[in-house]
């Protein structure tokens, strides 16, 4: 069913404590509901005016008093399909939804992967969310990696994640299983950026952007370690990218770890599981951030998949068998 533009209507007067601002910055102050970079096409495009007069130039100065109007439209983001697929809802109001991602499913359509995404299983379940960029989605779990994320169903609350998310504020701590048995917790700050020969790969590299990971020991087994983790950024592949960085890198991930890692004189079941985990053992656990609307700080928890817990089964029994402590 189509979704119809939303009209966006709004008026005030420039207050005195804006004086000399650009008009641009005026509006970022007075409608905060919308990015500053949307602010800014709506008054190139002639949708904002001053006293009655249309003003198109983002860098003119306000003088106070003027009553500035907004007149625009929301207009249908890119022409996907909804799909009716099944989603795990954590939470949902009217202005945000939490989805526990289960493996295998694309969060947007992209290359090889034109639909069956969570963005097309969001235009079904929600079609409202048609009118907000990107569907509402505001991070990303890659295909292979389980958990919480959350979807803003309206502009002003997509708006409030992005500025939580890029001031930090939005705390996401994930569970992984790595190769190797850890020492002790800690940080990785290195920046990542795209890899110089690997066109669909990350890495670390010094002209890549700003990326802290933290760390911390939940179990260690014999030849592996559960850890939990913190991010403050959150660049593509991020975790997965920081681990193999210190050469610890995630079970089941091909891309950045390699072929299974078998220890010595391990029982038939151990190397079952661990040649048949086909995806990285990575799984976003804790998600908690204030509600865009309220300011109420909210926090939702999403166990470990069966897959996982398998995993930690085995590597625990080995762990056993072999005399290990695993504390």
């Amino acid at each position: 069913m189509p979704i119809d533009p939303q009209a966006i209507k709004l008026s005030t007067d420039v207050p005195e404590t804006l004086v000399g601002k650009r008009l641009d910055q005026a509006l970022a102050e007075l409608f905060p509901d919308y990015s500053r970079s949307r602010l800014k096409e709506w008054i190139l495009a002639g949708n904002v005016s001053l006293n009655g007069t249309v003003c198109d130039k983002p860098r003119e100065k306000v003088f106070g008093g003027e009553q500035v109007s907004l007149d625009a439209v929301l207009e249908k983001q890119e022409n996907h399909v909804a799909q009716n697929i099944e989603l795990n809802i954590v939470y949902e109001d009217e202005h945000i939804l939490v989805i526990n991602k289960p493996t295998d499913l694309v969060v947007h359509p992209g290359a090889g992967n034109a639909d069956g995404t969570v963005l097309n299983a969001l235009l079904s379940h929600a079609p409202e969310v048609a009118s907000v960029p990107r569907a509402g989605i505001v991070h990303r779990l890659d295909k292979d990696t389980t958990g919480l994320m959350v979807v803003a169903k309206t502009v002003p609350a997509q708006t409030h994640l992005v500025e939580q998310l890029q001031a930090r504020e939005i705390s996401r701590e994930y569970e992984a299983v790595v190769y190797g048995t850890m020492v002790a917790g800690g940080i990785v700050d290195a920046p990542i950026g795209r890899h110089p020969t690997k066109r669909t790969s990350m890495a670390v590299r010094e002209t890549g952007k700003p990326a802290a990971t933290h760390y911390r020991i939940k179990q260690k087994f014999r030849a592996h370690t559960h850890l939990r983790l913190k991010l403050e950024t959150g660049r593509t592949h991020q975790i997965r990218v920081h681990m193999s960085h210190l050469r610890y890198p995630l079970v089941g991930d091909a891309l950045y770890g390699g072929r299974p890692r078998l220890p010595k004189a391990c029982s038939e079941a151990m190397i079952n599981m661990l040649r048949g985990f086909k995806r990285q053992a990575l799984h976003a656990i804790q998600l908690e951030l204030a509600h865009p609307t309220t300011g109420e700080w909210m926090s939702w928890q999403a166990p470990l998949p069966d897959d996982m817990v398998k995993l930690l089964s085995v590597l625990k029994e080995d762990t056993a068998e072999h005399g290990f402590d695993d504390d």
